[in-house]
C-alpha cells in the first residue's frame, strides 16, 4: 500500500456563499454593460435634443410590451438554468450518503470468515483486513475526486487529488482511460468478487448488498455526466440574450420621448433610467446562464471540492484515523 497523506493540496472552485454579494462582485460583472447602456442612450438623448431628430423616438406602449414578453422568457429559461444546478447539488449530496455506505459496508461486512460454497476459506488476519478496509475505502474516495475531475476536465489534478489514494500501478493505469470513474468502481465490483470468491470473506446477501450500492454510485455519476454532456437548450439560450439585446437598444426609443413631455432639459433622465432597467434585465439573464452548467468550474456551481474533501473526512476518520485534513473554509466568500 502506498503511503497516504494527511492531507491534499486541491486546486478548487465553486459556489458563493455570502448570503449578499459584494460590490465589488457586481461591478466587476456588470461595467462593461453599464458603460454600454450609458453611451448608447446619451447618444440617443444627443440625437434627439441637441441634434433635434425626433425621428429616432417610438412610442413608448410596444417598448412595454416588449419588455414584458422578455421579462416572462427570461423567467422560463432562468428557472430552467436554474433546475439543471439544483439538480447536479442533489446528484453530490446522493454521492455522500452513498460513499458513507460503502465505507460502513466495507468495515460492517469484511469481518470475519464466512460459509461461501466452494470455497476452502482460510481466516483472515486482523492486518489483512485492515489492508483491504483500507484500499477499498480510499478507493472510494479516489472515484469522487476522480468524478470531481473528470467533469471540470481538469486530468492534471489527478497526481494531487486521485493517485495518492491508490496503488501506484492501478493509478497510472487508470489516469489513461477515457473514464477513470467508471473504471474505478469496476475496480471495487472485481474487489468484492475476490472477497466472496477466493477469500470467503462476503456471504452472497453481503455481496449483492454492495453491489447495489456500486449500482447506486453508477446512477449518481450517469446523472452527472448527463448534466455535463447534455448543453442547455441553446434555441432557450441564444434567444434569451438576443431578445434583451434587442429589449435594451430600443427602450431609450420610447423613453425619451416620455421623459421630453416633461420639458426639454428632462431628456437627459433618460440615461440614467435606461441603464438601471437595461442593467436589470442584463443581469438576469446573465444570472441564468451561469446556472446552466454546474460543472464548469465557475464562482456559482456545486462545491465538488468542498464535497469531496468531506468525503474523505469522514471515511478516513471511519477507518479509525486522526490525522485527517481540516473542512475547506469558503476563500474571499466562495466555498471551493
Amino acid at each position: 500500500m502506498p503511503a497516504y497523506p494527511a492531507s491534499l493540496t486541491l486546486t478548487p472552485r465553486s459556489v458563493y456563499i455570502r448570503e449578499n454579494l459584494r460590490w465589488h462582485i457586481i461591478w466587476k460583472l456588470g461595467w462593461k454593460s453599464v458603460a454600454v447602456f450609458t453611451v448608447y442612450s446619451a447618444l440617443i438623448c444627443l440625437v434627439y435634443g441637441p441634434l433635434n431628430f425626433h425621428s429616432v423616438a417610438i412610442p413608448w406602449q410596444p417598448v412595454a410590451t416588449l419588455g414584458t414578453a422578455v421579462a416572462f422568457y427570461i423567467g422560463f429559461k432562468n428557472n430552467g438554468s436554474y433546475d439543471r444546478f439544483w439538480e447536479g447539488r442533489k446528484l453530490w449530496g446522493g454521492i455522500v450518503n452513498s460513499s458513507r455506505m460503502v465505507a460502513v459496508q466495507v468495515l460492517e461486512f469484511i469481518t470475519s470468515v464466512v460459509d461461501a460454497p466452494g470455497v476452502e476459506a482460510a481466516a483472515a488476519s486482523a492486518e489483512e483486513l485492515s489492508v483491504r478496509h483500507r484500499r477499498m475505502v480510499y478507493r472510494q474516495i479516489a472515484w469522487c475526486n476522480a468524478l470531481r475531475i473528470h467533469l471540470r476536465r481538469q486530468p492534471e489534478q489527478w497526481d494531487a487529488a486521485v493517485a495518492p489514494f491508490l496503488d501506484e500501478e492501478e493509478s497510472e493505469k487508470l489516469r489513461v482511460l477515457a473514464n477513470p470513474p467508471a473504471q474505478l468502481i469496476r475496480q471495487q465490483a472485481a474487489a468484492l468478487r475476490v472477497l466472496r470468491e477466493e477469500r470467503g470473506l462476503l456471504n452472497d446477501f453481503q455481496h449483492v448488498t454492495m453491489m447495489n450500492t456500486l449500482e447506486t454510485l453508477y446512477d449518481l455519476q450517469g446523472g452527472c455526466e448527463r448534466i455535463k454532456n447534455t448543453p442547455f437548450p441553446r434555441q432557450y439560450a441564444f434567444f434569451s440574450m438576443l431578445f434583451v439585446y434587442l429589449f435594451t437598444a430600443i427602450m431609450p426609443l420610447g423613453l425619451v420621448t416620455e421623459f421630453a413631455k416633461m420639458g426639454p432639459d428632462h431628456i437627459w433622465l433618460t440615461v440614467p433610467f435606461s441603464v438601471l432597467v437595461s442593467w436589470v434585465f442584463a443581469t438576469i439573464e446573465k444570472v441564468g446562464h451561469s446556472s446552466e452548467n454546474p460543472f464548469e468550474n465557475n464562482m456559482n456551481d456545486v462545491s465538488m471540492t468542498a464535497i469531496c474533501r468531506s468525503i474523505e473526512i469522514d471515511l478516513r476518520q471511519m477507518l479509525g484515523e486522526t490525522d485527517v485534513p481540516p473542512k475547506l473554509d469558503p476563500v474571499e466568500d466562495i466555498l471551493y
